[in-house]
């Protein structure tokens, strides 16, 4: 079923912190056919976010499964906790 010749493109947004520390708002990248978004936010050393409330969004669905295979021109949010005052 899987073809590991296949790949896919997703589009990743950072938005808060994250888009400062990454220096971009927006990137798109190549993986492999069946990549989940947990192996992304492993890929790009995310999880330490989690702990402090970072949520992940695909297509546009908040609380998304992480462990699914990801598809072609999928998008993934990455959403700093929402701060009050």
């Amino acid at each position: 079923m899987a073809d590991t010749g296949k790949a896919v493109k997703v589009r990743m947004l950072f938005f808060g912190p994250l888009a400062e520390r990454l220096g971009e708002r927006e990137i798109e990248v190549a993986l492999k056919f069946g990549t989940t978004a947990e192996q992304l936010i492993n890929r790009f050393e995310l999880s330490e976010y989690f702990d402090s409330g970072l949520r992940v969004a695909i297509d546009g669905q908040i609380g998304a499964s992480l462990d699914a295979p990801l598809a072609d021109s999928s998008e993934v949010a990455f959403l700093p906790p929402v701060s009050g005052g």
